[in-house]
This record gives C-alpha cells, structure tokens and sequence, in this order.
C-alpha cells in the first residue's frame, strides 16, 4: 500500500538534500499540453545530481511513497502527472542539465537527463555533428522524457526513434541503486539488455539520468518540397519512389491533409500557404546530402518522376534554407491550429506502410457511422505514424459533442488493431491509454511487462498507474 508524503518524510528528505533541491508546488508540475489530467504532489524535489536522485528513491521506497519522474512537461498521455491516489514526489530533473561531454571523433555525446533537446542539438552542432531527434516540442522537452517515452519526430524514417539514438544510460532503479551504463559501445552482448528495457518505459522501471547519445555527420546540404498528390495510395507511391532515387537521403516523408491546411487557413492565416486553394493531400519532402551534391535537383528530379508516373500533379522545390524551413512551419503549425479548433478525439496511431491508404478510407467510412465528423489525418508516412483527428463540423464546438469521444476512439483504435496497427506511435502510453493497452495488447507480452514490473519494483512507487493499469 503505498502512502503519501507526511511531514516526517518530508522533513527527513530535507535533512538529506541541500535547500537548492526542493521546489514549490506549482501548477506547471500539475499540468500537462492538453488539459486531459490534472495532478497531485506532496512534494516537488529537483535533484541536482545522480547521487541525490538516488536518494530520493531510497528514502521513497522505504516509505513506500510514489514517484512521478517529471522531465519537460511535454507528454501527451498524462504519463507526467498523478491524479488520484497517495501524493507522490514529484521528481524533476530541470537542474541536471550538463552535458557531460563530447567525443565527435566517435559521433558520441553523453547528456544528463535534464537536458533540452534543443541544447543537446546545438552542442552536437557546435560539436559539427547532427543530433537528429526533431520535433516540435524540442525547446522544452528534456532528454530523459524523450527517452522514457521512446520519442519518434519527423526524422524517423532516416534515423530511428530515441531507442535508436541511445548508445548507453545511467539510472536510479526503485531500490534507489545506480546503474552506470553510460557506455559508447555499438556492440555489448553480455546479457539482457537494460537500457533498452528503461528506454520508453515511461518512468515505471526508474529514473534516467544521463544518456550516451548517438551523433551524425551533419548533411552538406538540406531540401525540402512540397508535393501535391490525388490520394494516400499516390503518396506512398512516392515514398518508395523517393527510396529508389534518393536512398537513405531521405530524412522526412510527412503527408499533409487538406483539412489540415484549411484549419491553418482558418485559425493561422499568417502562416503562409504555397498554393491558392489548399490540395486534399500533399507531402512534404525533406533530404539531406554530403557536400557538393544538390538537393534541389534531386527534389527536382523526383517531382519529375512522380509527375510522369501520374502521382505528383503540382508542387514547390525550396530554393534557399528560408523557404524549406517555411515548408517546415507549415507542417509544424498544424498541430497547433488543431488545438485552436478543438478536437473531439486525437489519436496518435501507427499501421503497416501499406496499409495506410486503406485504413483512411475505412476510418472515415466507420465514423460516418456514427456521426457527421471532420477528419484531420497528417503525419510521419516515412514511419507509418498518423496523427487521426477528429473535429466537430463547423459551428459546432468541441464541448458539444465530446461525450462522443469514447465511442469515437474505440472505433479508431479497434480498426487500427484489425489491421495490424498500433495505438500508440510515438506518444507512449502514460495514464490516457493505460486501458486501451489491456485492451489491445497481447496477454503475454503483458504477463511479462508485469512480472517485470513486480521484479524491479515491488512497492509500486514508479509512476503508478502510468502504462500498466491498476489492477
């Protein structure tokens, strides 16, 4: 059973922590980007160091007082806050900051788990090297939240998901032991593997607290263009004609749906739109070179391809880094324009690449069978990962109709597990689909994320209720 913190919990932790760890509770600990949940602490402790997060998770286990690891705030699926149950500690990294160092001859950069994805990208850059974890959160979002929610982006397709950019950790197990695999190896075969284990465990299995990290060379040159094409089928088409012609020079495939770009032009007019009257269907393509090749050109001669294969009817090769990155803040401004018009369901989803087209059709089939809806669909096609939004019609508001949202997600997410799919691509599982995991997920995989649960940490003080329901 676990309790909450009391005064004598308190008091002893501060006897062993300088004044410089502790923190107020504020709303910015409570609080997560969509309002779904709201939390609950007895407490907010900001360790400074290994050593004194170590601390914390000894004096907890002893208690048997819950733990929320707390990183940038930037989760999607309450993963970050406790809304019910004992008040746990609030742990957050903010101060563990450093980066510990840099060894670019070996493309390596180890970074406590405090650290902003933007900073770690300039490190690497100062570094002349590339860090390529990319998404549009990265000027909060710290490094140990990235990695405990195995986070994807929009460089997926070329370089992987967190899981793929972490050479070694350290952590703080539930007993409050360290472990220092901080290695830079490519290579360790010497039994099971706990860094992989930590990586998108969501903080129920311990704490991050510093990452070895996998660098690149930087490209010689970047591209983008925007291509417009007449369906999912068409643009998927494209991706594999991209493969042929490009290769591993293809850092970004996103497909971007017309009612996306409507939404934009409605709530977001100044950002600024390539085409008159925005295409049901466009993807926004991303390649990075070695020096002395021209990316324009192999955008150019891609379009070509694809005009003359029937899938690109029109589309827009940036002519200077200004203009790619103004492609760019078109894709990265849609997510905000969804939150200004209000979705009744969001679903971070993923399906087998040849599925996508399919499921767009079926999924708007089956919500026709429930109600009139507008369908944003965009996403990372590289990866297969769609973000599939649901919006009331116009003149409707999101509080009107969002005691449909259950029979909405159920039926999105039982097509997306009838055909072979996941619920969760990039966002982790958190509290907001702990249950759509037991519903979905396979009973021995879960039989032994349990027992592997138990094994580490038999007092439940890890982020409870975060990924495994209660129960």
């Amino acid at each position: 059973m676990l309790t909450d913190v009391t005064p004598s919990f308190e008091a002893a932790l501060r006897a062993a922590l300088p004044a410089a760890a502790f923190r107020p509770v504020a709303e910015s600990y409570l609080e997560e980007p969509r309002g779904t949940h709201r939390g609950r602490a007895g407490l907010v402790v900001a360790p400074g160091a290994t050593d004194e997060v170590a601390a914390v998770i000894r004096s907890a286990a002893a208690a048997r007082v819950p733990v929320v690891p707390f990183g940038g705030g930037t989760g999607l699926v309450a993963g970050q806050v406790v809304p019910d149950g004992p008040a746990p500690v609030v742990l957050s990294l903010e101060r563990m900051t450093a980066i510990r160092d840099v060894f670019a001859d070996e493309n390596v950069l180890v970074a406590e788990a405090g650290a902003i994805l933007a900073n770690v990208q300039a490190a690497a850059a100062d570094a002349g090297r590339l860090f390529p974890l990319s998404l549009a959160s990265q000027g909060s979002a710290r490094i140990g939240g990235l990695l405990a929610t195995n986070a994807g982006g929009v460089n997926v397709l070329r370089y992987g998901n967190a899981r793929d950019l972490c050479l070694g950790l350290e952590a703080v197990l539930p007993d409050g032991s360290v472990w220092h695999g901080l290695k830079r190896l490519r290579k360790d075969n010497t039994g099971y593997d706990l860094r992989n284990l930590l990586i998108g465990s969501e903080g129920t299995l311990g704490v991050i607290t510093a990452a070895s990290l996998r660098l690149f060379p930087r490209p010689g040159a970047e591209g983008a263009a925007l291509m417009v094409v007449d369906s999912p089928a068409a643009a998927l088409r494209l991706l594999a004609l991209a493969g042929e012609m490009a290769g591993e020079a293809v850092s970004a495939f996103e497909l971007i749906g017309g009612m996306g770009l409507r939404f934009l032009a409605e709530t977001m007019p100044q950002v600024r739109q390539p085409f008159a009257a925005p295409p049901d269907w466009l993807v926004l393509v991303d390649v990075g070179l070695s020096g002395g090749l021209d990316p324009a050109a192999v955008l150019e001669a891609l379009f070509e391809a694809g005009h003359a294969a029937g899938l690109v009817g029109n589309g827009v090769v940036a002519q200077s880094e200004a203009q790619r990155q103004e492609f760019w803040t078109l894709r990265e401004s849609i997510p905000a324009a969804n939150r200004l018009v209000g979705a009744i369901s969001s679903h971070d989803i993923s399906l087998p690449l040849g599925a996508v087209p399919e499921f767009i059709v079926r999924g708007a089939s089956v919500l026709a069978g429930l109600g009139a809806y507008r369908i944003n669909c965009f996403g990372h096609l590289g990866d297969g990962n769609l973000h599939y939004n649901v919006y009331p019609l116009p003149g409707e508001t999101k509080a009107e109709r969002l005691g449909e949202k259950p029979a909405v997600q159920r039926a999105v997410h039982d097509l997306v597990h009838a055909m072979g799919g996941s619920i969760s691509a990039e966002h982790g599982i958190g509290r907001l689909k702990a249950a759509d995991l037991q519903r979905y997920g396979d009973p021995a995989k879960l039989a032994a994320m349990r027992a592997i649960k138990a094994a580490l940490d038999p007092a439940g003080i890890m982020n409870p209720g975060a990924v495994l329901a209660a129960g």
